[in-house]
């Protein structure tokens, strides 16, 4: 492993963790977590990650695999993204009632929103992502001759970076722009999102965070907690089912 390959993978995680604090919600898409239908599984083992994909076929699984442990590896603190469940996540929300577009207002007109107006486009969530995903794979076969999961850790950053940019041009004619802040923000929810959606497996990173889970008593810890450490036992929903 290179000493550019780390400093990459950690500056994707540090930059990761700074969008979810502070600017993850800034993007506008509907939230998947409380939108989408859980796909299948069992409650009780929603905090082990399947193997098996609802929506993704295998070239899209390996663009989303590759991506989402770009964006997310592993380090002392948590798991890589496909550990977590990110994939997995991403996968249930596209297959469910999120990637239909439930709750979404559909009609147009379409025209280009400001970062305010959030999602403004007259696709699906679930055909933005087919169409992100073919265009950025496209993009990369014709920039380095592979397809994006076959790329290192710094052409990974390189074309994340240009999408992110909005300087990729999709055939389709969607924004290479609105596709990266739709994925990013699917690889936020799906890291800390309550296990029985997919993500966030073990509550690793509830746990890496200090966050409690879905207890609501916290209110009370405040004075008694105040500039001391708060190590509560993680609870998710299925733990209190």
């Amino acid at each position: 492993m290179g000493d550019m390959d780390k400093n990459l993978r950690n500056s994707s995680r540090r930059q990761l963790l700074k969008g979810a604090l502070i600017g993850g919600a800034a993007i506008g898409v509907p939230t998947i977590s409380t939108a989408q239908s859980l796909v299948g599984g069992n409650a009780g083992d929603a905090s082990i990650p399947v193997a098996a994909y609802v929506f993704f076929t295998p070239g899209e699984a390996s663009f989303i695999e590759a991506m989402v442990d770009h964006m997310v590896p592993a380090d002392e603190f948590t798991p890589k993204g496909t550990d977590l469940g990110v994939n997995v996540f991403i996968d249930r929300a596209l297959a469910g009632s999120w990637g239909k577009g439930d709750r979404m207002y559909m009609q147009g007109p379409w025209r280009e929103g400001t970062p305010s107006q959030g999602y403004q486009s007259p696709l699906l969530p679930s055909q933005m992502y087919r169409a992100g995903i073919a265009g950025t794979n496209q993009a990369s076969e014709k920039r380095y001759g592979k397809s994006f999961d076959l790329l290192d850790a710094s052409q990974k950053e390189g074309m994340l970076k240009s999408l992110e940019a909005g300087k990729v041009q999709f055939d389709s004619g969607l924004s290479s722009k609105a596709f990266f802040d739709v994925l990013y923000k699917s690889v936020v929810e799906g890291m800390f999102s309550d296990p029985i959606y997919g993500g966030n497996a073990n509550k690793a990173a509830w746990k890496m965070l200090g966050f409690p889970g879905v207890v609501q008593t916290n209110a009370r810890n405040i004075i008694e907690y105040k500039n001391k450490r708060y190590s509560p036992k993680v609870l998710s929903i299925a733990d209190m089912s």
